[in-house]
């Protein structure tokens, strides 16, 4: 019998004063890594911040988007390289403060400083100006022609509570530092922190003075959100109760979940790639057994290692079908992905091995693979699979998962050699891709760009995007870029994978195909 003494103790606190019809007990694999809301461009990190804080636009449960703390955004009249925002009046901070200009313009220009993690987001940008308190103008280094996509997740803070709680620098997440703000919130959202325990239990509670009152459900008044890492517990309290919507069901479990009474499992594909990346930039690799040379460095390893994978075979037995094979970093729902090249990843063991002798590694190498075991939908396992499909042309893969907490400082800080990570894209353009992961890694991009590979000359091309406003040529532009993202082999792509809610019957929603649920639109029909 499976004990459920951890998450008991979890959720003790509303057990102990009654769980009421509004109240929504929210579980998933991983915590947010923090409240800072530009330290990490993480999902379940912005999930969490989605409750708290807003953004001047952003995307609804369908995914298209819709105003926020802006009503109105429109390229100047005046100006081609200036993006002006009209600001929501009278809204409010939850300690009661006003919002206006100030906070926008403090906001983003934090949001552009080296330890930001979304300055990618904002590298166009040469300056925020507040010309009056319910306008904000975006200067950008040409016209930027989808700047309000890059705004989506991009959180609005209150300059004066930020200055007061010595939260004005965004917290250093891979170097350790903890801050005020990474513990502490203070938004204009539907719902207020209540208490925070990170990687145990944050309770929300609803936002009564909220702008937003009156146009959307609010039905949820009460948010208690418990990361549950292992699968079988998160199953188990979804089963008995304990928790009411739950972001991911093991696939092991789906039918099971979708037959007990009153639960639902709701599908989706999600805007998110899972793959591999490579560190081919170093002169040598300091995880494997290969001296005084880097066998990542020669693309023919690289495309052995792409043609090692059967993707297929990941879809049925590790996914149980719960997965689209992938052959580019880009999920369907981006501008610039293509059917060609998502179906050019080919399982061909033989053709990998003629590779790896042609590249003089007939004899193979051994090399470790760093994998997160909390944070995408069976993340260790697909490890654990690649590992025999890389031992068939010679490669012996040693598997470190570790939690998402540990992992992803690895690849922010250049301390991994081969290693998993999962890329959403919320501004549903190739531009976030090129900025995060393909440009070189430096002061404004590049930030999550851990396989060191640096071209000049794509570098320029991948910054022109951001100010070419004729779109058909700028998306020959894109499918410049992705030809040589393809050709280099820069990373393995594994496959797209697929939401699975699993929730009470009685909640109403759509599933968000980025994988953030907004509780502001949920409703709830229970007696």
């Amino acid at each position: 019998m499976l004990r459920l003494t951890a998450l008991t103790a979890a959720l003790m606190a509303t057990t102990a004063i009654g769980v009421s019809a509004e109240t929504l007990r929210w579980a998933r694999a991983g915590d947010a890594l923090t409240l800072d809301p530009h330290a990490q461009n993480e999902g379940p990190t912005s999930a969490l911040a989605h409750q708290i804080m807003e953004p001047l636009v952003m995307r609804d449960m369908t995914g298209a988007i819709v105003p926020a703390l802006a009503t109105e955004w429109m390229p100047s009249e005046d100006d081609p390289n200036v993006w002006v925002f009209k600001l929501r009046e009278g809204v409010t901070f939850h300690d009661g403060a006003a919002f206006d200009s100030e906070d926008v313009k403090f906001s983003l220009d934090r949001a552009m400083t080296p330890d930001s993690d979304y300055k990618e987001l904002l590298a166009s940008v040469v300056e925020v100006r507040a010309p009056d308190p319910m306008t904000i103008e975006i200067v950008t280094d040409g016209p930027n022609p989808i700047m309000p996509n890059n705004l989506t997740n991009l959180f609005i803070m209150d300059k004066d509570w930020s200055e007061a709680n010595n939260a004005v620098k965004v917290q250093d997440y891979e170097g350790g530092e903890d801050t005020f703000a990474a513990k502490n919130a203070n938004g204009t959202g539907p719902y207020k922190l209540v208490s925070r325990e990170p990687d145990v239990k944050t309770v929300l509670e609803i936002n009564e003075d909220y702008w937003g009152a009156g146009e959307f459900p609010m039905d949820v008044t009460e948010i208690v959100y418990t990361p549950i890492q292992n699968a079988a517990t998160r199953v188990a309290a979804m089963l008995s109760g304990e928790v009411d919507f739950i972001q991911d069901v093991p696939v092991q479990d789906l039918q099971r979940v979708a037959d007990a009474d009153g639960l639902d499992v709701r599908t989706a594909p999600q805007n998110r790639v899972i793959f591999f990346g490579m560190n081919m930039g170093d002169a040598d690799l300091g995880n494997d057994n290969v001296d005084g040379a880097n066998p990542l460095a020669d693309v023919r390893v690289r495309r052995a290692m792409n043609m090692a994978i059967n993707r297929e075979a990941i879809q049925q037995v590790v996914m149980r079908g719960q997965s689209d094979p992938a052959g580019m970093i880009a999920p369907p729902f981006v501008n610039g992905w293509t059917e060609e090249m998502d179906a050019s990843s080919v399982t061909d063991v033989e053709g990998a091995k003629a590779l790896m002798e042609e590249a003089g590694y007939a004899d193979g190498f051994s090399i470790q693979l760093d994998c997160p075991n909390d944070r995408y939908i069976n993340d260790e396992a697909i490890c654990q699979a690649a590992v025999g499909m890389l031992a068939q042309i010679g490669i012996t893969v040693n598997l470190d998962a570790k939690p998402k907490a540990q992992h992803f400082p690895l690849i922010n800080n250049l301390e991994t050699d081969f290693y998993m990570l999962g890329w959403g894209v919320p501004t549903y353009d190739s531009e976030y891709i090129f900025n995060f992961l393909v440009h070189t890694k430096g002061e404004k991009y590049g930030s999550w760009n851990a396989t060191r590979y640096s071209n000049p000359d794509l570098d320029a091309q991948i910054v022109a995007l951001a100010s070419e406003t004729d779109l058909e040529k700028r998306n020959e532009m894109i499918g410049e870029i992705w030809q040589v993202v393809q050709d280099e082999a820069l990373y393995v792509p594994i496959h797209h994978q697929v939401l699975n809610w699993g929730m009470k019957s009685d909640i109403e929603t759509v599933v968000a195909p980025d994988d953030t649920p907004k509780f502001k639109y949920f409703s709830m029909a229970r007696s």
